[in-house]
């Protein structure tokens, strides 16, 4: 099984890849409070300095990381939307084939906003919309079913999350296409996250690992954290901030 060490070991052939949400923030009613826990940024900070690779990969938008992790003038890539959009330097590039349906998510928007029953919240995301329903849990079945719906009828894809449902281009990309895309430039990696999406990276480390590279799997415990992240992990971490201490002992 893999392990801390073997990052540690080679650091200039190694990377570090991580969630946002429930991995380096703790999980809030308003996903517009989300912000990193103390230390957060500046252990990724100095892990970039020392690694070859080390990235956030989040479905969160790439400004939102910009200005709430600051991650802007860093050597922290930082990928968005699931991976429809990422840094280049300092500039936000975004997926070709995302753009043309920014029309479409702002229709979900309209439809969303006037429909959604009390407590229900709508998190408009540019390239995506997220209706929430964790403000107001006994909504959820109806978010879900508005979701499919707005799915259905306007043709975007849609990523079901915790008491959460996100309208988004149907481009294919997510989290396991994004850090399979890293890990061509390692030879050891990493990546840690709390939810479903993050199923998908951990599917891309198994492949690396089967084809000769080390890959270690952590997750972030919490009541609403996927048996599946949890049974497939290497290493299992009780929230945020044991996931900063974890990091600081990679330095």
């Amino acid at each position: 099984m893999a392990s801390w060490a073997d990052l540690s070991r080679t650091p200039e052939r190694a990377g570090v890849f991580l969630d946002f949400d429930g991995t380096l923030s703790t999980i809030v009613v308003d996903a517009a409070d989300a912000r990193p826990v103390p230390g957060a940024t500046e252990v990724l900070v100095a892990l970039a300095a020392r690694y070859r690779s080390v990235a956030v990969v989040s479905g969160r938008p790439v400004d939102f990381l910009f200005e709430h992790v600051g991650l802007a003038g860093t050597a922290v890539r930082a990928f968005g939307h699931y991976g429809l959009e990422w840094t280049d330097g300092d500039r936000i590039v975004t997926h070709p084939d995302a753009a043309p349906w920014r029309d479409a998510v702002a229709g979900a928007v309209d439809a969303a906003v006037a429909a959604a029953p009390d407590g229900v919240s709508i998190e408009r995301k540019g390239l995506s919309v997220v209706l929430h329903a964790r403000p107001a849990p006994e909504h959820d079945a109806w978010a879900r079913r508005f979701a499919e719906a707005e799915a259905a009828a306007r043709g975007l894809a849609l990523s079901v999350g915790r008491l959460a449902y996100e309208l988004r281009p149907p481009v294919d990309v997510d989290k396991g296409t994004v850090v399979a895309q890293l890990l061509l430039d390692v030879d050891t990696a990493c990546f840690i996250g709390d939810d479903r999406g993050d199923v998908l990276a951990f599917d891309a480390l198994d492949r690396f690992a089967a084809d000769g590279g080390t890959g270690f799997k952590v997750a972030v415990r919490s009541d609403e954290a996927p048996a599946e992240l949890l049974e497939r992990a290497d290493d299992i971490l009780d929230g945020p901030v044991a996931v900063v201490a974890a990091l600081r002992g990679l330095l």
